[in-house]
């Protein structure tokens, strides 16, 4: 699954999500899920959340 619908994303899943400073590269870097950032329910480029360990990230994939 990816990560564009938020009706899917729960917190404590884990993640992989693009970080900001990794757009340019495409990097993932996993995790998983403390809380849902983005309010709408479809998100083209991915729900933002913001994980565990403090990042925050565009959610690309959903392990």
């Amino acid at each position: 699954m990816d990560g564009r619908r938020r009706a899917d994303i729960k917190p404590g899943i884990a993640v992989l999500v693009e970080l900001a400073e990794d757009k340019r590269t495409g990097r993932l870097t996993g995790g998983k899920v403390k809380e849902i950032l983005t309010s709408s329910p479809h998100h083209p480029h991915g729900i933002k959340v913001l994980l565990e360990n403090g990042l925050v990230g565009r959610i690309k994939q959903i392990i």
